[in-house]
């Protein structure tokens, strides 16, 4: 099945190239399916980069997906042509009063900020809580991942000596967990970012599941079951460019920086990337729409308040 995303996002001649179902508003109209609405939160400074990211996921699954973009009020931002917000995006005081089955929210470049000092924190704080009762499904990837459990369960964020950058091999340490059903004994994920998540505190919290974890990159996907969130501290969704761009643009700014791990041929920077996370990353996502989304979201969107508050009682 296809995603359904607006017709002119420059993520649709993208997806069309690569041979990914993109159905025009017009024909979704006609279907008598309901699609699953999906609800973006897009914290990233490159929008339009992980617009066409997470749609391509999205897009690879056998169920018709409607996408909702939206991005903070409380924040400028520097790297999206103010245009497109204006065409694409939404507020969450424009979204409020929905309820959606599943919902994405991204990682973003403020990882050095403690979380109160990002400028738009207060009302992420808010569109959190509000996804508690207005969202079936909440995934939250990289610095999303570390503020829902900050936010939600009070664990906090731990600065790394140095950067975690490249691709690491992961393992599932919950074996019945639905999340990852399909997956090899080893899979790869991208990861790129200074800061993690303590074993220990995340264990400290009844309410919370560890599901897969790597020697290198440490807590990998964590489950909280009462409000069906999922948080994951990777970027299965990055395309086989993406840490070639991070680290050629830290080269070139004079940063320090190290060649991304496991990611170059023989770890030589003049070689093409070799992509080994793709697989596994569309069965995550496919696996996430699929059980923790579509089979048990409510037929009927309203009823998705009552359904989180039964699970609370």
């Amino acid at each position: 099945m296809p995603i359904k995303i607006p017709d002119h996002l420059p993520a649709v001649d993208v997806l069309r190239q690569e041979n990914i179902f993109v159905m025009p508003h017009g024909r979704a109209t006609t279907q008598d399916i309901r699609p699953l609405q999906i609800l973006l939160m897009n914290l990233m400074p490159k929008k339009i980069q992980t617009e066409v990211q997470f749609s391509r996921l999205l897009g690879n699954t056998s169920l018709q997906i409607e996408l909702e973009l939206i991005a903070p009020q409380s924040h400028t931002s520097a790297n999206t042509p103010p245009e497109h917000l204006q065409a694409f995006y939404r507020s969450f005081d424009d979204v409020r009063d929905r309820n959606f089955d599943g919902c994405i929210i991204t990682g973003a470049p403020v990882e050095h900020l403690p979380f109160e000092q990002v400028d738009y924190w207060d009302e992420l704080c808010e569109f959190m809580d509000w996804t508690t009762q207005h969202v079936h499904s909440t995934f939250h990837i990289c610095w999303g991942a570390q503020a829902g459990l900050y936010h939600h369960y009070g664990i906090p964020k731990q600065g790394l000596p140095e950067k975690l950058f490249g691709v690491y091999p992961h393992q599932v340490e919950y074996k019945r967990s639905i999340l990852f059903r399909g997956f090899d004994d080893t899979f790869y994920v991208p990861h790129s970012r200074h800061t993690t998540l303590r074993r220990e505190d995340v264990e400290a919290r009844k309410e919370l599941q560890i599901l897969s974890s790597s020697p290198q990159a440490g807590v990998y996907a964590v489950y909280a079951k009462r409000h069906k969130q999922i948080f994951i501290t990777g970027h299965s969704e990055y395309d086989a460019d993406t840490l070639e761009q991070e680290y050629l643009r830290d080269v070139a700014a004079g940063k320090p920086i190290s060649v991304p791990e496991n990611y170059y041929p023989g770890n030589d920077p003049t070689q093409r990337p070799l992509v080994t996370w793709r697989a596994h990353a569309n069965l995550l996502f496919c696996n996430w729409l699929n059980y923790f989304v579509y089979q048990t979201t409510p037929y009927d969107l309203a009823l998705i308040p009552e359904t989180q508050q039964a699970e609370e009682e």
